[in-house]
């Protein structure tokens, strides 16, 4: 399978300097400053025009919080150029872990950002996956911790990914073989995907019980294009969803993505930024909703930022 090709910074909404002047029509103090945080979940890149790496990662935690740590997600950076075409994640994760290393030295603050890494590799190639697997390891400086296969996909065709993907991914024989090859190797697997599939995720966890997997974003309900304008509906079918999944122990969740534009929320176009209190209204049902399924333990804020910033 080729590789991805990332998408533009689109999905941020706005130019970064246009972005930030936005996010100054709103500025309020940390409400609880000694709460401990470790972000699961956020990204660092370098294209179309669009930068967010340490210098950008640090002016955000820099923020009256108390952020120790925090995990990287893969999102398709820094790819090698040259060599196999299945080695050529392996590249995304030597480039965060000179980040990682970066942070570890002190020079930067306290906190240790990237101290954990979530890389990818393509699954569809079964159990010939493991080499790619070894080689992130070896990269890694022991900061790998699992592997994200997006299989984000819909019916509508107007709702699309930076990935490549179709219906019922997580079900191919190729792509369960890999999954087996994660959990034998005690590496975990972030899911990200849309509402409907979330049934998926929760097949795959039947049929592989010793694979720790992490939901992302809330399982992803969508809330644009066929999906606007039926939230009362769409939170329905996902809450059950949810409910049904949370019932497998090896299934965990990180509450956030909320902020994505294929959320539906539209903070983006208002003309001020939105105030943690307008967030928590809006997203509490879904949170709740998580936390009562899966219960404290299984459940992890995430950022997702940059992506999230679009929104707040």
């Amino acid at each position: 399978m080729a590789a991805p090709t990332p998408s533009s910074s689109n999905a941020l909404g706005l130019p970064h300097e246009r972005r930030a002047r936005w996010h100054a029509t709103h500025r309020e103090e940390a409400i609880d400053p000694e709460l401990p945080i470790v972000d699961p979940h956020h990204h660092l890149w370098d294209r179309n025009g669009h930068t967010y790496l340490l210098p950008e990662l640090l002016a955000e935690t820099d923020c009256g919080h108390r952020i120790e740590a925090s995990v990287y997600l893969e999102c398709l950076s820094m790819y090698r150029e040259d060599g196999p075409e299945a080695m050529r994640p392996v590249g995304e994760v030597e480039f965060v872990n000179g980040v990682a290393a970066m942070s570890a030295s002190g020079t930067y603050g306290p906190q240790r950002l990237c101290a954990g890494i979530i890389g990818r590799a393509d699954l569809s190639l079964g159990a010939a996956v493991r080499p790619v697997l070894e080689a992130q390891l070896a990269v890694s400086g022991g900061r790998l911790k699992g592997i994200r296969y997006a299989t984000a996909w819909d019916s509508d065709t107007r709702i699309h990914s930076a990935y490549p993907a179709h219906a019922r991914m997580l079900g191919d024989a190729p792509v369960r073989a890999g999954l087996r090859e994660l959990a034998s190797m005690v590496l975990s697997f972030d899911a990200w995907l849309y509402h409907p599939q979330i049934g998926d995720v929760a097949a795959m966890a039947d049929a592989i019980p010793d694979l720790t997997i992490i939901l992302d974003h809330v399982g992803g309900p969508l809330g644009i294009h066929s999906y606007a304008g039926r939230r009362a509906e769409v939170f329905e079918t996902w809450r059950r969803a949810i409910q049904d999944v949370a019932l497998r122990d090896n299934v965990v969740i990180k509450l956030g993505g909320l902020g994505m534009r294929i959320a539906g929320f539209d903070f983006h176009a208002r003309e001020r930024a939105p105030s943690s209190v307008d967030l928590a209204e809006a997203w509490r049902p879904y949170i709740e909703v998580c936390i009562e399924a899966f219960g404290p333990r299984r459940c992890m804020f995430e950022s997702n930022f940059p992506v999230d910033s679009v929104s707040c």
